[in-house]
């Protein structure tokens, strides 16, 4: 616009317009509207250009942007929606009046929780319009809850979550190895936790391997490499050989503010922990530091050097164990031995057994007799016989004498062969009658019963049961047998 002079002066009288645009803050437009007829003429080469929506609605977002860059705005989340693009789109409402307010997703995956209706936030950003509806809006860059802190909101968030999921759950956790011979450690090779591991191991078990894992543990990409690490680590495993696996492993680092131990409590951390294969302990902090990791690890260590002790007992201790549970070895086998001792003694002074020798030695005794008596009476039979012979052979003549020597000698020889026989038959007559009488004699002996398949039951007093009756329901038995003899329990009793 050009000046002109008037009366020595420069005279602009300006008008002022208020104009608005629906959606929109009141716009001051100044024009310069020159009251005077002569003085309009001359200026009415240089009326303003009449300006499009889009060029006004442009010059607003400009001129609000500038004023409004960067303003905090609290207020209570009204009418939250995650869109699929990943924006956030919601109103911030103080009970007079609201805002809109967009997160957009280059921007919102910094915050670590989600916001929901009614959550009461304090909101920085910049008042921008969106130019198609001429609608101002604000951009928040960041987002806090009031009252309690948005790291304490996004644990109570993902435990929730997590928590339906069942990742928690007892039933899921996988038991440590007694002895590992290869522990892995994922934390960072600049910590002290990686140094307090070291350092408890090499005093309690030094034939334990450590195996490092190297990984951040702090900042916003450390989540993201711890799980990483996980899940080397069991691809690891999958592939190796049977001396190269890893038995257990810890994760975790030392103490620190909530915001540095905040990588543990990552979802993906939590994941990758719960689909591990190989055993994890959690060691994060100190012992007041419990973290999402902790709660779906398969054990929770207060602090890194309490995790190193769980893993690694002492090898003195380990020693101190085994050489007691030799010594109870012993004992238990030497009691043993006594119960067997006292178990034989008690069936050698059995009647059952005491008795049968003795049957035994009497029937011997009595087949020793009858024998000596058969002979007995044959040797006798046979003198007579001869002693008769003598006698006749006396009176008679030499011729006769010879003749009937003859008769007689083949008439002795006869009833010489019939007595042998008789001795024969009587002898073996009273062997079969002794055979029939051992056989009878084994036939009653408890062991020969024993061998046809038959046993002996006693109760623990000794007692011989003969029949259920005898029994109760649960009482422990000795059963003899052929071959040896059995414990056992009354689960049953039925009658014939």
């Amino acid at each position: 616009m050009r000046r002109i002079g008037y009366g020595g002066e420069f005279r602009f009288p300006w008008t002022v317009v208020t104009a608005r645009v629906p959606g929109t803050p009141a716009v001051i437009v100044q024009s310069c509207e020159m009251k005077e007829p002569l003085l309009a003429a001359l200026f009415e080469d240089l009326a303003p250009r009449a300006m499009t929506v889009s060029e006004l609605n442009s010059d607003i977002r400009i001129a609000l942007e500038r004023r409004f860059s960067n303003v905090w705005v609290e207020g209570e989340v009204v009418n939250f929606l995650e869109a699929a693009s990943g924006h956030w789109y919601f109103s911030l409402a103080d009970g007079n009046s609201f805002i809109k307010a967009t997160c957009f997703k280059n921007q919102n995956y910094r915050i670590r929780f989600m916001p929901f209706d009614g959550l009461q936030v304090q909101c920085r950003g910049r008042i921008t319009t969106y130019e198609k509806r001429g609608e101002y809006q604000l951009s928040v860059d960041s987002l806090e809850p009031i009252g309690e802190g948005a790291l304490a909101v996004a644990f109570e968030q993902i435990k929730a979550k997590l928590l339906r999921e069942g990742l928690f759950n007892d039933d899921l956790k996988r038991p440590l190895p007694h002895f590992p011979r290869r522990v892995g450690v994922v934390t960072s090779p600049d910590g002290a936790a990686l140094h307090d591991i070291l350092q408890v191991l090499d005093r309690r078990a030094r034939s334990v391997d450590i195996v490092l894992i190297p990984t951040q543990v702090q900042g916003e990409t450390a989540g993201r490499q711890i799980a990483d690490a996980i899940r080397l680590v069991n691809r690891f495993c999958d592939s190796c050989l049977e001396h190269e696996r890893i038995d257990v492993l810890i994760v975790g680092r030392g103490g620190g503010s909530a915001e540095d131990l905040w990588a543990f409590n990552e979802e993906q951390v939590a994941r990758a922990i719960r689909a591990s294969n190989i055993p994890i302990i959690s060691a994060v902090g100190h012992e007041v530091d419990i973290t999402i990791a902790d709660m779906v690890a398969d054990l929770r260590a207060p602090t890194p050097s309490a995790a190193a002790e769980i893993v690694a007992q002492s090898e003195r201790e380990v020693m101190g164990r085994i050489g007691q549970f030799s010594r109870d070895l012993v004992r238990q086998m030497e009691y043993k031995m006594i119960g067997a001792r006292s178990d034989l003694q008690s069936l050698e002074m059995a009647a059952v057994f005491a008795e049968f020798p003795g049957r035994l030695r009497e029937k011997r005794h009595c087949v020793e007799q009858l024998a000596t008596g058969s002979q007995i009476a044959v040797s006798a039979r046979l003198a007579k016989r001869n002693e008769v012979f003598g006698a006749v052979t006396g009176r008679l003549s030499p011729a006769r004498l010879a003749a009937a020597a003859a008769k007689s000698s083949k008439r002795l020889s006869l009833l010489n062969l019939r007595a042998e026989s008789a001795a024969v038959g009587i002898t073996g007559g009273r062997s079969a009658n002794l055979a029939s009488a051992m056989a009878r004699l084994n036939a009653l002996s408890p062991l020969g019963v024993l061998t046809r398949g038959y046993s002996i039951t006693q109760k623990t007093s000794g007692e011989i049961v003969r029949d259920p009756h005898q029994t109760s329901v649960g009482e422990q038995l000795r059963i003899t047998l052929a071959g040896g003899k059995i414990e056992a329990e009354v689960t049953r009793k039925a009658d014939l």
